[in-house]
């Protein structure tokens, strides 16, 4: 009979992030790391002001971090789901929204979506972003 490996899945919740209450930053299940929707919340559990720009930074920030934290690197990124509650507004700013990315991850890129939605859990919250991640051997 051949043997299985057995994974414990690991929550991670970085502390350089806002505590979580009822649910987690993350969960590292294996190599696979699932990353809990971010949105532009600091760690004063403010969303940041200055519009949809700032707001991509933190919160693709906080989902560094917490990939970081599970023991990954930006290119381990595997999909990543962009939720917006102006579309036009995002692409009215992709090009420094894309140097931003490149600045914070580099030139390779996950399968992606970008879905528009009426509101997030915050109100003052223009953009949440989730994903998963795969870490590799290095």
């Amino acid at each position: 009979m051949a043997e299985t490996a057995v994974f414990e899945n690991l929550t991670v919740n970085p502390e350089s992030l806002p505590k979580p209450s009822g649910y987690a930053h993350g969960m590292r299940a294996g190599d696979t790391v699932y990353l809990g929707g971010q949105t532009a919340l600091d760690k004063n559990m403010q969303i940041v002001p200055g519009g949809i720009v700032e707001q991509f930074k933190q919160a693709f920030g906080n989902v560094l971090t917490t990939l970081e934290e599970a023991g990954g690197k930006p290119e381990d990124l595997v999909t990543v789901t962009i939720y917006l509650t102006d579309v036009d507004d995002y692409m009215a700013n992709g090009r420094e929204i894309g140097k931003l990315w490149r600045d914070m991850a580099g030139s390779k890129y996950p399968a992606m979506a970008g879905i528009g939605v009426t509101r997030l859990w915050q109100k003052e919250a223009l953009i949440e972003i989730q994903g998963v991640a795969v870490i590799q051997s290095r």
